[in-house]
């Protein structure tokens, strides 16, 4: 029966006009509010077919049908866990899409609903559907097992009651079990009980008591019904064990066993088997066999196995010690419960006693000459047996040199048949001390000392083992060679011989060596374990033996084991009895009946005695635990036990601890403990069976179960056992945190988003109730979001929109994990939290940002075209195409021409290319604009300046200035006869359009007239004379100079230059015809006016010089070899040299000076001041720092150097 309960919305609701719902619906789409109209609720029957009609929500919610598919209508349920229904959008029915269980869903619970969400967007509308399933009887009731086994003692008396396992039915209610019903039978009925709660249970009652002889086991059938239509049942077999109870006493098969065993049998000779049975069964029918006060002489003849009972022989049976032998046997079942029966053995006497030889007289040693015939000694021979058997034969072996010869009844003379050949015997005790002497078998032999020594006499074994003894042939003596252990040898055996040869060569003859070796007491009684355990029950009746283990000494004779003695006590005393060949053994008799209440154990000590000189002995430990008989049930401390469990308590909990004693001891007295019956739920708990100590086994929840009751048993070893009752009340506690559900999510959100942009829709659900349901949302502090609460109506809470507080920045932070905590407030409070990972969409807000402020390019000259200069980049923080850029070249004018016909840039990498060749002496550096563009849109973009600086290659030769090559015109200087070695000749002036290295200039005679007479400064070009000028010297000297630069590689150029040794050229007669012309004598009128106004210009800035150092008051140096010099400007580091061709790598000075010797001025070309540069003559030894000094350093400048090298270029020319 479906039932629609919609809620009345408030009145004033439905008086809202057309102007307040406007507004409200701009609200409502720029804040996200959530509103509800109210709650719909319907009840239906579980198991419903998928596709069934609820209701009709669309109605019963006042929703149009066309609204249902355009606002995105749909079902959420409050778990986001399988939806079981669903809505139909072209009917607005609420139908149902899974099966509906109410047994999965809500187990025991009486109510049952399913709680959903109806949410609807644009805007977004939330209504709560409740939908209450009901029971059907669906389940039948089911029992755990199939069986229901007990084992119930034909003792257990009338009226005593067994519970049953109880059947569980899924269902609640009228549809659960209602009651039991049992198979008739003749020994029980059924009681049906029910609890507080409801439930209903069985227990088994015994109307006639049990026979296990009659009937041992009985099964019947039990059926569960429950109340509902139609009736469903469940069935299970009861299986009754009915467990035997000692009540009958072992009965031997006869009272009076006979047998007959000839004497003499060997061991382990099976006598008779006793046989007794017990109408018992399990431990209560196990009977063991045992001896009953057997005799001291009978223990050491007979054993009885404990569980066949096969007597049998273990000692010797001796017909004339005894013709028959009576033993009784007891036969006792587990609890103890005994009888007894009588064996004879009559004994068959048989021939088993040997003749026994005595020595009566015997003539020892015998002469080796003695004749045959010769009597040496007198035998007698006896025999204990009688009649025939009495009856003897003596005989001799046939391979001795002796005979027997009968005289009187049982007589014999020993006489000799043959000549005699001796043998040697000694006795000795055992472990004599290597080197002891045993006998002189020199002597006893009769032989020559020297002889053994010659004939190479040694001790021989029979089997060539071990040679125990050696002959020491000094002195003839055997002596002990190893140590000699009759137990190691001879072991238990009465006689212990070691036979030995004495073996002498050229010629050979053996004689043979018995010795006997003596027992000693070298060894103690020895038990085989340390200790003797005997476990002898309280109802042990006094006079009970028991055998103990006997003691063992590898010593024999006298000196093994004689005797045995036991600690003082109340309770036992020992008997010692002898077996065959005279060994010894003990028996522990009860004098006193145990009690084990007055004393569980018992401890003795057992010493075990040799007749050995002196006396040795060997103890043991006896350990008798006295065992209990069980005449006690186990009895709880409580009928019934309480207690309270808070829900959700871990596993292990110890709910608590129940507790049965037991008087009995050991298997009586162990109590193990049980549950009985336990149903499905109670599979919350386990039991010790041990400590009776009940733990938590499961999840404890309230909300399922708020109590539970449980029957337990204690039993003993032998199955007696008593029952008790354990109620655990359960306590409700706050054990369910918040569950964060999330209803929607805008991702990934625009950077650009302002702030209180909502992202996202959260719900918060606690499963607890009250105060603990009620629970507060928060957001961590370190990201741009808050949550806001987006309740309006009572019915509809914990609802939170997700919103921004701030700019987003996706460059910083492209992704969010926004962790949401919600915190109920129960006490302790529970705390849940969920992670929302929310990503930030890029937008282009970033240019790109070239990597350095400025580029810079090197390229040398003569490049070829496309070659790499370098690399520009730059970085868009953006994402995608936003974050892509694309280099390119600003347009822009180099000389005057497009920088295209210079740089191209790629536009994908940038790196720049050269697109000509750059010549240093025309292009020496160049700046460009590189741009950066994104892809976005608008796209965005930046510069960089990108300087190339073009470095230069030695690709121009030194030019000579002077002597100028004009034409066919020649250069001649007159050089004075007077003139001595080192004066000043001329000059030869060159420059390199090339820079740096590559203008540094070196000058070199390659020939000349006079080899010997002329040298040139390397980098001054100076020529001056070696020696001073003789008469013999030619007057017309013609020199070959070559100007090479310091490029790589080199390149040099040459000039002529002729000198005329003269004082004038009317001297020469070959110049004497020679005319200048006008052009000529103008020249020199020029270079003399040039002179003049060079010197008044260095004089005048030399006065200027001396003033300013006057004033600074240092002292000048300004003379220097006699020559008047004037300092140039010092030019640092990339300072333009001389001609303005390149940049300079070291400092340079340049010094002009005026000279009084020579007709035209001095210069001094570039003087290096760099450590690394070629060495030059430098007339002057001056630092920069000194010219510093001198000029100041601010006063100074390169115009200088650049204006005094132009004059003086201005006077050579």
């Amino acid at each position: 029966m479906l039932r629609n309960e919609r809620k009345a919305l408030p009145t004033t609701r439905n008086t809202i006009n057309g102007r307040i719902a406007l507004i409200l619906l701009c609200v409502w789409h720029f804040t996200a509010l959530h509103f509800a109209h109210g709650d719909v609720s319907y009840t239906i029957a579980e198991e419903m077919k998928r596709g069934s009609v609820i209701g009709n929500i669309g109605k019963d919610l006042g929703l149009q049908i066309s609204d249902l598919a355009s606002r995105k209508a749909r079902i959420d349920t409050d778990t986001n866990d399988k939806r079981y229904c669903d809505i139909n959008l072209g009917s607005g029915d609420l139908i149902v899409t899974d099966r509906i269980d109410r047994e999965s869903l809500c187990a025991k619970k009486a109510a049952c609903p399913l709680k959903m969400e109806l949410i609807l967007e644009n805007p977004l509308e939330l209504q709560r559907v409740t939908v209450h399933v009901q029971d059907v009887n669906d389940n039948a009731p089911e029992f755990s097992d199939d069986v229901i086994s007990f084992e119930i003692s034909e003792s257990a008396v009338k009226g005593a009651k067994f519970l049953l396992a109880e059947a569980r039915d899924a269902d609640i209610g009228q549809n659960a079990v209602q009651s039991y019903k049992l198979q008739n039978n003749k020994h029980f009925s059924i009681n049906v009980n029910t609890e507080v709660s409801g439930r209903k249970y069985s227990e088994l009652v015994l109307v006639r008591e049990l026979d296990r002889e009659e009937e041992r086991e009985i099964k019947l059938v039990l059926t569960a019904l429950d109340g509902g239509a139609p009736q469903r049942s469940g069935t299970a077999v009861v299986h009754v064990t009915v467990l035997d109870a000692n009540d009958n006493a072992p009965v031997f098969s006869q009272e009076i066993y006979k047998a007959s065993l000839p004497e003499n049998s060997p061991l382990d000779t099976l006598v008779v088997r006793v046989s007794a049975t017990d109408a018992d069964e399990g431990p209560n029918g196990e009977v063991i066999y045992t001896f009953d006060h057997m005799s001291d002489d009978h223990v050491s003849h007979f054993t009885l196995d404990d569980k066949t009972g096969e007597i049998k022989v273990i000692g010797p049976i001796d017909y004339e010690t005894g013709n028959s032998i009576e033993l009784r046997v007891r036969a006792k079942d587990g609890p103890g419960l005994t009888s007894y029966c009588t064996v004879n053995i009559e004994i068959t006497d048989v021939n088993d006693n040997p003749p026994v030889i005595s020595l009566k007289s015997l003539s020892n040693p015998v002469p080796e000459n003695a004749p045959p015939g010769t009597e040496v000694g007198i035998i007698n021979v006896q025999d204990r047996d009688s009649e025939k058997n009495r009856q003897v034969h003596c005989s001799i072996q046939q391979n001795v040199p002796f005979k027997l010869v009968p005289s009187i009844k049982n007589y014999y003379s020993l006489v000799t048949t043959g000549q005699l050949d001796r043998d040697v015997s000694y006795s000795i005790l055992e472990e004599l001390k290597r080197g002891s002497v045993i006998g002189n078998i020199a002597n006893d032999l009769g032989l020559d000392l020297r002889m053994l020594s010659a004939r190479k006499a040694r001790i021989d074994t029979e089997h060539n083992d071990v040679k125990y003894c050696g002959v020491n042939y000094n002195t003839g003596e055997l002596i002990v060679q190893e140590r000699i252990d009759r137990e190691g040898l001879c072991s238990k055996k009465v006689s212990c011989v070691m036979k030995q040869e004495l073996v002498l060569e050229n010629p050979l003859e053996i004689h043979r060596v018995n010795i006997h070796v003596q027992d000693i007491n070298d060894n103690s009684p020895q038990f085989k374990e340390g200790s003797l355990k005997l476990e002898i029950r309280e109802s042990a009746a006094k006079g009970a033996t028991f055998l103990l283990d006997e003691a063992h000494d590898a010593d024999i004779g006298d000196n093994a084991v004689q005797g045995y003695s036991l600690q003082q006590n109340d309770y036992f005393k020992l008997n010692v009895k002898s077996k065959g060949a005279g060994r010894k053994y003990s028996e522990l008799v009860l004098e006193k009946e145990l009690d084990r209440e007055e004393k569980k154990e018992v401890i003795l000590l057992l010493t075990a005695l040799d007749g050995g000189s002196p006396q040795r002995s060997g103890t043991v430990v006896i350990h008798v635990t006295v065992l209990d008989a069980n005449d006690n049930a186990p009895v709880f401390s409580q009928a019934v036990y309480k207690a309270s469990l808070p829900e959700n308590s871990p596993l292990d909990t110890v709910v608590l601890t129940v507790t049965a004693a037991d008087a009995d001891e050991g298997v009586n007295g162990e109590v193990i403990y049980g549950f009985d019956h336990v149903s499905d739920e109670n599979q919350m708990f386990s039991l010790h069976p041990k400590t009776g100590e009940v733990k938590v086994a499961g999840a404890i929840d309230y909300e399922k179960e708020s109590k539970y009751e449980m029957q337990i048993s204690a039993k003993d070893g032998l199955g007696l056992a008593s029952h008790a009752s354990v109620l655990v009340e359960i306590i409700d506690v706050n054990d369910n945190p918040p569950v964060i559900y999330l209803k929607s999510l805008s991702n990934p959100v625009p950077e650009n988003a302002p702030p209180g942009t909502e992202v996202g829709i959260i719900n918060v659900q606690d499963r607890d109730s009250e105060k603990n349901r009620q629970v507060r949302c928060s957001i961590q502090q370190n990201v741009p979001f808050k949550l806001k609460n987006r309740q309006l109506v009572p019915s509809i809470k914990n609802y939170y929109s997700l919103v921004t507080t701030g700019q987003l920045d996706r460059e910083l932070v492209s992704d969010y994990n926004i962790t949401i905590s919600a915190t109920d407030e129960g006490s302790p409070p529970l705390s849940s939290s969920k992670t929302v990972q929310l990503s930030v969409a890029d937008i282009n807000d970033n240019p790109p940002v070239f990597e350095e402020q400025s580029y810079s390019a090197y390229v040398s000259e003569n490049n070829k075209p496309g070659s790499t200069l370098c690399s520009v980049s730059a970085r868009d923080p953006d994402w995608r195409q936003n974050g892509t850029v694309i280099y390119s070249l600003l347009p822009a004018e180099v000389n005057g021409a497009s920088v295209s016909s210079y740089l191209s840039v790629n536009g994908d990498t940038g790196v720049i290319h050269a697109v000509r060749s750059f010549d240093y002496e025309q292009l020496r550096s160049f700046k460009v604009h590189v741009m950066a563009r994104d892809n976005g849109s608008p796209p965005l973009s930046s510069n960089v300046t990108v300087s190339v600086f073009v470095s230069d290659v030695n690709d121009n030769s030194p030019q000579i200035l002077y002597p100028a090559p004009e034409g066919s015109s020649f250069m001649t200087e007159l050089v004075p006869k007077a003139a001595h070695g080192g004066s000043l000749v001329s000059k030869v002036i060159a420059v390199d359009a090339d820079s740096g290295q590559n203008a540094w200039l070196s000058y070199q005679i390659v020939r000349s007239t006079d080899p010997g007479l002329f040298t040139i400064g390397v980098h001054s070009g100076e020529i001056r004379t070696q020696r001073d000028i003789s008469e013999s010297d030619s007057m017309k000297q013609n020199l070959i100079v070559a100007v090479k630069d310091n490029g790589q590689p080199s390149l040099s150029a040459t000039c002529a230059m002729y000198l005329l040794i003269s004082d004038n050229l009317a001297e020469v007669p070959e110049l004497k015809d020679i005319s200048y012309d006008d052009k000529n004598s103008k020249l020199t009128s020029y270079l003399i006016i040039a002179l003049v106004c060079v010197s008044t210009f260095f004089l005048t800035f030399i006065i200027i010089v001396l003033g300013v150092r006057f004033c600074r008051r240092r002292k000048p140096r300004l003379l220097f070899d006699g020559a008047v010099a004037i300092p140039g400007a010092y030019l640092p580091p990339n300072y333009a040299d001389v001609d303005g061709t390149g940049t300079l790598r070291s400092s340079y000075n340049y010094d002009a000076y005026l000279t009084t010797g020579s007709r035209t001025s001095d210069f001094k070309f570039v003087s290096s001041y760099n450590d690394n540069t070629l060495p030059a003559d430098q007339t002057l030894k001056k630092s920069p720092s000194e010219f510093a000094d001198v000029f100041g350093s601010c006063d100074s400048s390169p115009e200088v150097g650049k204006s005094v090298l132009f004059s003086a270029l201005t006077l050579w020319r």
